[in-house]
């Protein structure tokens, strides 16, 4: 793989260029500018049947990808909501955002979001469901400032389980369609709290689902009926999110709006379980992605295998709108816009540039002495995955006496703990929440999607392995990571939204809390003791 950020940085200008002044060729069936349907779960890795998942079915999902396109290699840069959710908007990497690149934090701003952008520049915006979250999004005027569009909140539904969000987001949906502008463009948000967490216990098999479904059970995780029914209850709250799509699409096919709007399904980042959310692996960051426009896209039905970031959305969106990304005083995006992918024929690797991502995280939850996140950067390509843990005498899921707080509670967190306080097995133990042995991580992701194999010390690809690093920290360099010059220490110094966060290590283990005041683990998440 060669560097190529500089020639990405040349090509997005060079876009707003000749946007700005009419060269771009657009299919000749493109004639006006299309809707947006962007639709994003919380916590989904590609667990859709469409990737061929027998154990979850996901029509609309697979609708989608069969009357569009069907991406098997797209990415969020970082595995946490509101950062990946940041990256989304603004067409950055979490160590160009400050303050954004990390979890429950105030948004800066001067970074203004591609919403915005589409709103100054004609489009009605709107959004239901989970937004730029947890997080403060700020001030305008001394009004909330909008990041997505005005929230909708009139429908409320029973959910298929107590687990599940009672916001109806279809229904919301069809309420901002009902009171639309005749032929204005829109972008509507439709952000499922599924399948975030807490899961009904047991919903999966209530609902029809069986355990020996599940064709295997990732190598990080003990293979138990426990974990399987774990596994059930995420897939029935992935159903449920695709429901509401589908009643989305036919509202669309209702109402003459399908052709020229483009629908969007994706997530902001794996599946929030123990090493996958919030960690920086195949289960964390590799995320479901699927998109169809009749009116844009050629040669639908193709699986797309090249190499994709969320960075890449808003320079697609602001092009389509025919806004150039240069005039919208956005900061400048390392993305790609996705359109070569669109109006090409091929199918598999349509874009040989597209042959790699960066990945990378700062500070999650609160929950490590002094403010402390784990720092990671990585890159990724379609074999190989290579990671570099910049501080590994801490403990990648945050410190075990106060529960482990970068690690949703759940049945498979529980077992995983019970089964080293038991002395029964430390090896899930170790993958999930024990302290990394090696600052370097190296992966055949192709022959091992659940990098178990850690192969950085391994001869035959010690070329290879110093070729992406030397990648990888030239194209940080360019894009002006902190990290990359030594000052990496000041994603730690920003401030969280919520004021437990400060310094909440130190303010618990002085017993101003207790681990009720984290609702999203259990309290027998915590160990009694610090673990050396």
């Amino acid at each position: 793989m060669k560097n190529r950020s500089i020639r990405w940085t040349l090509t997005i200008g060079a876009l707003g260029v000749v946007l700005a002044y009419g060269f771009i060729q657009y299919p000749e069936k493109v004639q006006e500018r299309p809707n947006i349907l962007f639709c994003i779960m919380d916590d989904a890795s590609p667990h859709m049947s469409a990737y061929g998942v027998d154990w979850v079915s996901t029509p609309h999902f697979d609708r989608l990808a069969s009357e569009g396109l069907l991406f098997t290699n797209a990415y969020t840069p970082n595995a946490k909501c509101a950062p990946s959710r940041a990256n989304v908007l603004t067409g950055r990497n979490s160590w160009q955002l400050e303050e954004a690149g990390n979890h429950v934090a105030v948004f800066p701003a001067k970074f203004k979001t591609f919403p915005e952008v589409l709103r100054a520049n004609g489009y009605e915006t709107a959004r239901t469901g989970k937004g730029y979250a947890p997080g403060d999004p700020g001030t305008i005027d001394g009004k909330r400032r909008e990041l997505i569009g005005s929230p909708v909140k009139k429908h409320n539904t029973e959910p298929w389980t107590t687990g599940m969000s009672s916001a109806d987001y279809s229904s919301e949906f069809d309420y901002f369609l009902d009171n639309l502008e005749d032929g204005k463009p829109w972008f509507f948000w439709y952000g499922a709290h599924e399948p975030h967490r807490k899961y009904e216990y047991g919903s999966g098999q209530a609902n029809g689902k069986k355990l020996e479904d599940i064709d295997r059970v990732p190598g990080f995780w003990p293979d138990t009926d426990t974990v399987r029914n774990d596994m059930l209850d995420y897939a029935l709250e992935i159903e449920y999110a695709d429901m509401h799509l589908g009643r989305m699409i036919a509202s669309l096919e209702k109402r003459g709006l399908l052709e020229n709007t483009i629908i969007v399904m994706t997530s902001d980042h794996g599946m929030p379980f123990p090493r996958a959310k919030a960690q920086e692996y195949i289960y964390s960051n590799k995320v479901p992605l699927a998109i169809r426009w009749p009116k844009g896209i050629k040669s639908p039905g193709r699986i797309i295998k090249d190499m994709v970031s969320f960075i890449d959305f808003a320079p697609t969106f602001l092009e389509l709108a025919g806004i150039s990304f240069k005039d919208s005083k956005m900061h400048p995006s390392p993305g790609k816009s996705l359109t070569d992918i669109f109006y090409s024929n091929k199918e598999g690797q349509v874009n040989p540039e597209r042959d790699f991502v960066l990945i990378g995280r700062e500070r999650h939850d609160y929950g490590r002495p002094e403010n402390k996140g784990f720092p990671i950067r990585g890159i990724v390509s379609n074999d190989y995955m290579y990671l570099f843990n910049y501080d590994i005498s801490l403990y990648p899921a945050g410190n075990p006496e106060v529960g482990y707080l970068d690690c949703d509670a759940s049945p498979t967190k529980t077992q995983i703990l019970n089964m080293r306080r038991s002395g029964q097995d430390q090896f899930f133990w170790n993958l999930s929440f024990g302290k990394r042995i090696s600052e370097e991580e190296f992966f055949n992701v192709k022959n091992d999607p659940d990098c178990m194999i850690n192969l950085s010390e391994d001869p035959n690809l010690l070329k290879l392995k110093i070729s992406m690093k030397n990648q990888m920290e030239a194209i940080l360099k360019e894009q002006e990571d902190p990290r990359m010059f030594g000052n990496g220490d000041i994603f730690n110094s920003y401030g969280f939204n919520n004021p437990q966060g400060w310094n909440y290590y130190e303010r618990y283990m002085n017993g101003e809390f207790t681990i009720k005041d984290t609702p999203w683990v259990n309290p027998t998440d915590a160990e009694k003791e610090p673990i050396d």
